[in-house]
């Protein structure tokens, strides 16, 4: 295959889309650039499901490589290793938009490959994946309902900005990754800066426009490819047999989805579907009857009820209304021993969330492609198997525990003091003790309630709420703090995160390929905040401010010294500051800017460290008097310790008004003695006088 190339300028960059000349065995390939990054994605696909499958095995892997950077690995091993979290996180990104263009009949495993082979500090990769991963499904020739594209939107001087580059991202007050169809707006992830509803409605209208020009170049690319679709048709469904399923149990499955208690509704329902396949399933039939074929009608019928149920102004499955919160009950200091503990629950949520506080060493160090860096506000999140009831295994975090856990920590960022403000390391643990809807927006309020057990000083508290959607014909329905079922039957998860004054997080799924009216994005946003603006009053209701420092936490205090004096404190191979450490018991960081940082179990301890630091690095100040220590006496004069490290010279003739003959008849090796400094020379050297010293001078 000749090499094909299409071009776009994309914000401040140039894209290139080029296929035909690397990778040729797979399904599709396409080498992406922009600028100086470049990003190769591959497509490979299995020309036949596997027997008996029943979801769609689409496996995405974004991976960077060191060398894209010109850099070699850390590590003994010296190559690459696990998915980092930022690769775990593109992966997902990368997903989301794909999975849903899929026909729901299509279970042939699909693999999505995308490799960062060089990196421009200035052009983030993930579009770049993201723009590949897009042109090579497209290109595969796969049964596929796209092609998509995907931008970046910064928010900067008050203007909606196309893929800024990375430089200017800190001038940005919202991070945006926006994806989807030339109709359809299909995944939203974004990290904010207290933006408003309209605001935020105004990035997505602005990038949903702005990728229909790369969308147009994939067809373009697409088009001279000469892409040769699949022979693949959606099998017929057994109509006879879903008129019969649905004739027997469509009654009895709405009456179980009104059934509030979830436990009780998920064991009746699973009743009912053991009931229908025991009855339904025959394999000697024509066509034969499956198991699966049994529970896919199933699923079908129990969707379709729970959404006419909904869209015919009836209750929702636990009875509430489309505009309510579950409720919501909350406590702190639930562990004694923790810096900062919080149980927050809503209805069948219940998030138990830590925070810690630890020192600058406890910082997690990242080893990027684009350098290392450190990262001074952890959130982890965990889903164990028994918080909906189940069993499984209990490994590593899995994909979406680090994608839920990382929304969570975008949402409280815009919130979290700086360095200087508040020197500690904070680590935030969520633990999910049950489930049934949207635990990371349950994080992210237990989160809030755990920082300010903790005494974090946050600008503001910041609760979180997952909307959904119903939309069929003419009719929907916007769905306020969302249950598990809904989010499943429904056609949007709409996680919404912020403060009273603005929005911190967002973070959009929609499964509707025909696209979403700008209005209904609008009524969504407008009915979180009225239900946001709802937790956050039960928050308050327990904890609306910094409270005071566990006794278990580290005291934390910095003093700023000269550059030049690191070493000083520091000493001789760390001799000084190990022996700081040890005598008193405290943990001492100093960074490349002189700010020493102490932590210290008491106060005591604390002032001690500051006490010894100040005098290790304190010049000396000509007329300022000292305490200090004879440290060697010569015919001249004597050598008198006023600071560590820092002598003077008292000339015989300073000692005394009086002539003095001998200095050993005046003052003895070890005594102490007051002093004056009188003079410091070019070189440094400092003159005292013990003779100036008058009674009643302070030191």
């Amino acid at each position: 295959m000749q090499s094909i190339k299409e071009s776009f300028r994309y914000g401040k960059h140039e894209v290139t889309l080029e296929t035909g000349r690397i990778a040729k065995q797979a399904a599709a390939s396409v080498f992406v650039t922009m600028g100086d990054t470049a990003v190769l994605v591959a497509v490979a696909a299995s020309k036949k499901a596997q027997a008996q499958q029943s979801f769609f095995p689409l496996t995405v892997n974004y991976q960077e490589r060191t060398y894209s950077a010109g850099k070699v690995p850390g590590g003994f091993f010296k190559r690459e290793g696990r998915p980092s979290e930022k690769e775990t996180l593109v992966s997902r990104m990368i997903d989301r938009p794909l999975r849903p263009l899929f026909p729901d009949e299509f279970f042939n495993e699909v693999q999505v490959t995308a490799t960062v082979m060089s990196l421009d500090p200035e052009v983030n990769p993930d579009i770049p994946a993201m723009l590949g991963a897009a042109a090579a499904v497209e290109l595969s020739g796969l049964p596929y309902n796209g092609p998509i594209a995907a931008a970046r939107v910064g928010f900067i001087n008050g203007e909606n900005v196309l893929n800024p580059p990375c430089g200017e991202m800190g001038e940005s007050l919202l991070d945006l990754v926006i994806a989807g169809t030339e109709d359809a707006v299909l995944m939203v992830e974004s990290a904010a800066r207290m933006l408003n509803e309209k605001q935020m409605l105004s990035a997505i209208v602005f990038g949903h426009k702005e990728i229909k020009n790369a969308i147009a170049a994939i067809r373009s690319l697409a088009s001279q490819a000469q892409v040769t679709k699949w022979d693949w048709e959606p099998p017929q469904q057994n109509a006879e047999l879903k008129s019969q399923v649905e004739s027997k149990y469509a009654s009895d499955i709405a009456a179980a989805y009104r059934i509030v208690d979830k436990q009780e509704r998920v064991s009746r329902i699973d009743e009912l579907r053991t009931a229908a396949i025991a009855e339904f399933v025959n394999e000697d039939s024509e066509p034969p009857v499956t198991e699966d074929c049994v529970g896919e009608i199933f699923s079908k019928i129990a969707k379709n009820s729970v959404r006419a149920q909904i869209l015919n102004s009836e209750n929702r499955i636990d009875g509430r209304d489309t505009r309510s919160v579950r409720p919501i009950t909350s406590e702190i200091k639930v562990l004694p021993r923790v810096h900062g503990s919080a149980l927050f629950t809503r209805g069948e949520t219940q998030a138990m969330v830590t925070a810690t506080l630890g020192t600058e060493r406890d910082a997690q160090i990242i080893d990027a492609i684009e350098g290392e860096r450190r990262d001074r506000f952890m959130l982890h999140y965990n889903f164990p198997p028994y918080c909906v009831g189940e069993t499984g295994f209990m490994g590593g975090p899995k994909r979406r525990e680090i994608g839920h856990g990382n929304l969570a920590k975008r949402a409280l960022m815009a919130v979290m003091p700086d360095e200087q403000g508040f020197p500690y390391v904070v680590r935030v643990v969520s633990e999910i003790t049950e489930s049934n809807g949207s635990s990371s927006m349950a994080t992210v309020c237990g989160a809030t309630m755990s920082l300010l057990d903790a005494g974090v000083p946050l600008q503001s508290p910041v609760a979180g709420i997952a909307m959904g959607l119903i939309l069929e014909g003419g009719k929907f329905a916007i769905l306020t703090d969302i249950l598990g079922d809904e989010d499943h039957l429904g056609d949007m998860d709409f996680k919404v995160a912020g403060t009273r004054d603005g929005i911190t997080a967002l973070q959009m799924d929609v499964k509707l390929t025909e696209g979403l009216n700008y209005d209904v994005m609008l009524s969504a946003l407008e009915q979180a905040k009225e239900g946001r603006l709802h937790i956050l009053d039960e928050i308050e209701k327990v904890i609306k401010a910094p409270g005071e420092l566990s006794p278990h936490a580290p005291r934390l205090s910095t003093i700023q010294i000269k550059v030049n004096k690191i070493r000083d404190v520091i000493g001789k191979g760390g001799a000084t500051i190990r022996a700081l450490t040890e005598e008193t018991g405290t943990t001492i960081d100093i960074d490349d800017n002189g700010v020493v940082t102490i932590a210290a179990s008491d106060q005591e301890a604390s002032d001690e460290v500051r006490r010894r630091i100040e005098e290790l690095t304190a010049d000396a100040e000509i007329g300022k008097i000292y305490t200090g220590t004879v440290n060697k006496i010569m015919d001249f004069g004597a050598f008198v310790t006023i600071l560590p490290g820092r002598d003077g010279l008292v000339h015989i003739s300073q000692v005394s008004e009086e002539h003095v003959k001998d200095m050993d008849s005046v003052v003895k090796e070890g005594e102490t003695v007051r002093v004056k400094v009188i003079d410091i020379d070019r070189q440094g050297r400092i003159r005292l006088s013990m003779k100036e010293v008058q009674d009643g001078d302070g030191e």
